[in-house]
């Protein structure tokens, strides 16, 4: 293998892969010269390594805990990098301890045994040569033939060199079962010492433990250890883990049967089998086993305990809510000014009236209906008053979106709780509560139970509020269902906004909006002339003719015609992920036809980052201060450190390379991602090949995201079949029912 600085090839097999060349499956031997770069969390490392046959090269990857001076045989294949040259990506590696006298002294002047300093380890090395490793292991006594080491130092040097052993043998025990060396590190910061035991006992407790670590990967360690496919612990985990996949598809519970099923599908076991698993899992306090009344949900719920716990708090809080009438503000206080009650309609005028003289009320409706405005006149009043008011909205665009309208100051929920990294948890709870009379919050449908249940901990009890949104879009991509279930329940007051307003001004968007919510076809042809209309419908067949023109649309076609700036106006939003028109394939295209190279790009496996890309935060990062959905751009790309900052809301953002999973390009996005925020353009494909996704709120929910100009591209088949379907996946929730039903619900809470 040639030095990577050279550009020759490793080998004659070559591949290829985007911009990154890559060989076979390899294997390299050889001594750690220097680490380079190591993350937090040793999932990322930098090395520099001697091969075997004497030349210098760079390993990447999964290489935590190794050390300077250590010998290292990784598995992997050589890729070539743009910018880097020649690297070696690990998929595993494996420590060994050095065997020339030059990686003895490299690794003992590494620091990695507490008392031996680079000078030690040359006087030992000197002394002992080859030795000195079997010295340390059996014969530390010896260590007095070195000129000014006493026993004191020598005791020193023995414990730490145990400790040094153990911590290696738990590293070769677990790399034996099959971990990475980032998963083993993490392993060992978690449980010290305790790891092997704890791994040979249970390691189902790692998959909820150990960031990083899943049921399955903790199944496939147990098969190792020869745990049975039907032991207790197995079957408790499985049970956990089915009631988590479930919670993505929103379900905040399950029936016991259905659940017993699926989970005993999951784990090749029986049924019965399973149900000990549950038992096992209740004992535990992993789950929850509810009553239910509810005909959907049979006899028994089972919970996991978190969204028990969230769930629960939900109903409790708001019941706590309805249940004190009296409050800071008062109906009998509320005069709108005339000029205000002249444009409001009778059920405006009612929400206004609701927000003050209910503590909890809710304002729902579809596009231009005058949601915003009503919300903005609640403001005002309530400021007349000398009124506290805090707006806040699940999404950064949201909420700067309704701090707009209002002209007064609005926060993401999250921002607004603020977080406290060293605690982990908010600092407004119900300890310390938020000050304010009246919270208003808006897109209240993306809310999932656990950031309401978050946030109803932090409303002080004498405070109103009002909950704003359209319960015919999505639900939120979290489990829950609150709007659907505070509306269903009957329990809080609400007012349904129809009377459209924006249809006034020419807006065929806000028009077939509420068409197709309400079942019918929308207006697809248009007639001709010179003048920008607001809405297209492009009959398209051919899934990949519809990816080319939507890049030739967005970067030639529209920007010709229009102001509109293609990186910054205009938004895709397509059903679903996978397929030639799902996100992926088209941020591909897009990130080619809008961002193209050469420029400075990061790389992660497959994925490439560029200055200037359009990205998204896909998962929610508290110490960072950005959440799932937000949307930021790559602003700088910094090689040495192998980093990127992204420019969200909130500001600039570093990203270490190991943290890019975090991000997604977001040249297109799905429509589920899409909610809480509005875009000058969007781009909506629209075709068979979506057909599992196609339902009439998500096609709806996609067209509200259109502010000035919505292009549909498609087939009138696949239209037809979104609008047909208006039984949008069913949610196994119980927060509608705790609201509703009997004391028996409300002593279940209370316990």
């Amino acid at each position: 293998m040639q030095d990577q600085t050279t550009g020759e090839l490793p080998s004659l097999a070559e591949g290829r892969t985007g911009d990154s060349y890559s060989l076979g499956e390899e294997i390299v031997r050889g001594e750690v010269l220097r680490i380079v770069f190591t993350s937090d969390d040793g999932a990322y490392s930098v090395v520099r390594l001697q091969t075997e046959e004497g030349r210098e090269v760079t390993l990447v990857g999964g290489l935590g805990g190794v050390i300077e001076g250590q010998d290292l045989e990784a598995s992997g294949r050589w890729e070539r990098h743009k910018e880097h040259g020649w690297q070696f990506r690990a998929r595993s590696c494996r420590a060994i301890m050095p065997h020339t006298e030059t990686g003895v002294r490299r690794y003992l002047a590494s620091g990695i045994i507490p008392g031996i300093g680079p000078k030690l380890a040359e006087r030992i090395v000197d002394h002992f040569g080859m030795e000195t490793l079997g010295v340390l292991e059996e014969q530390s006594a010896r260590l007095r033939e070195i000129p000014g080491v006493g026993m004191k130092r020598i005791r020193q040097i023995k414990r730490s060199w145990q400790e040094h052993q153990a911590q290696r043998d738990t590293f070769i025990f677990l790399q034996g079962l099959g971990l990475g060396p980032g998963a083993c590190s993490r392993i060992l910061s978690r449980y010290g010492q305790a790891a092997v035991d704890i791994v040979q006992r249970n390691p189902y407790r790692l998959c909820g433990e150990v960031w990083g670590i899943g049921f399955l990967t903790s199944d496939q360690l147990a098969f190792k250890l020869g745990i049975e496919k039907e032991n207790p612990l197995r079957l408790a985990a499985g049970i956990v883990h089915t009631l988590q996949k479930l919670s993505e598809d929103g379900h905040t519970c399950y029936p016991r049967e259905r659940l017993l099923e699926k989970a005993a599908e999951l784990l090749d076991a029986s049924k019965e089998a399973v149900s000990k698993g549950l038992e096992r899992a209740v004992l535990d306090g992993a789950v929850k086993v509810s009553p239910s009344a509810a005909v959907d949900l049979g006899d028994h719920a089972v919970y996991e305990r978190r969204l028990y716990q969230a769930e629960s708090g939900v109903a409790r809080l708001l019941r706590r809510f309805l249940s004190q009438r009296q409050g800071g503000l008062r109906d009998s206080d509320v005069s709108l000014p005339p000029e205000d009650a002249a444009i409001l309609n009778q059920d405006q005028r009612q929400a206004v009236s609701r927000a003050f003289g209910e503590r909890l009320s809710i304002i729902t409706g579809g596009p231009g209906v005058g949601k915003t405005m009503v919300v903005g006149r609640i403001v005002k009043l309530a400021r007349r008053m000398k009124r506290k008011v805090l707006l806040a909205a699940p999404t950064g665009r949201a909420a700067k979106r309704l701090g707009e309208s209002c002209n007064v100051e609005a926060k993401t929920i999250h921002r607004m709780l603020k977080w406290d990294p060293l605690e982990r948890s908010f600092v407004h709870n119900i300890d310390r509560p938020l000050r304010c009379d009246l919270l208003i919050v808006d897109e209240v449908s993306m809310l999932d139970v656990e950031l309401m249940n978050s946030l109803l901990c932090a409303v002080p009890v004498e405070a109103h509020m009002l909950f704003v949104g359209d319960r015919d879009q999505l639900p939120s991509v979290g489990p829950g269902s609150v709007l659907h279930d505070m509306i269903a329940s009957g329990r809080i007051a609400v007012t349904n906004l129809t009377e459209i307003y924006r249809q006034e001004e020419g807006s065929r968007i806000v028009y077939n909006a509420h068409a197709v919510n309400q079942g019918f076809m929308p207006e697809l042809n248009h007639e001709k002339s010179e003048e920008l209309a607001d809405f297209y419908w492009i009959e398209q067949s051919d899934p990949q003719r519809v990816n080319e023109m939507i890049a030739t649309m967005i970067a030639e076609r529209i920007p010709a015609k229009s102001q509109f700036d293609p990186m910054n106006d205009v938004q895709v939003l397509a059903p679903m992920n996978k397929g030639v028109c799902g996100t992926i394939a088209l941020n591909s295209k897009l990130q080619e036809t809008l961002n193209p190279g050469p420029k400075s790009e990061l790389w992660l496996g497959e994925r490439c980052f560029r200055h200037g890309d359009r990205i998204m935060q896909v998962v929610n990062n508290y110490d960072k201060g950005v959440f799932n959905g937000e949307l930021g751009q790559v602003i700088s790309i910094d090689h040495e450190e192998n980093r990127l900052t992204a420019a969200f809301d909130v500001g600039n953002i570093e990203y270490e390379k190991v943290e890019l999973d975090q991000l997604k390009l977001a040249y297109a996005v799905t429509v589920h991602k899409s909610q809480g925020s509005e875009f000058p353009v969007v781009v909506i494909p629209l075709l068979t090949q979506h057909y599992i996704m196609l339902q009439r709120n998500l096609v709806y929910t996609g067209m509200t995201r259109a502010r000035r100009l919505l292009i549909m591209i498609g087939t009138r088949k696949a239209l037809a079949v979104a609008i047909r379907n208006d039984r949008p996946a069913l949610r196994y929730t119980r927060l509608g029912t705790w609201l509703r039903e009997n004391q028996a619900f409300e002593q279940e809470i209370e316990d």
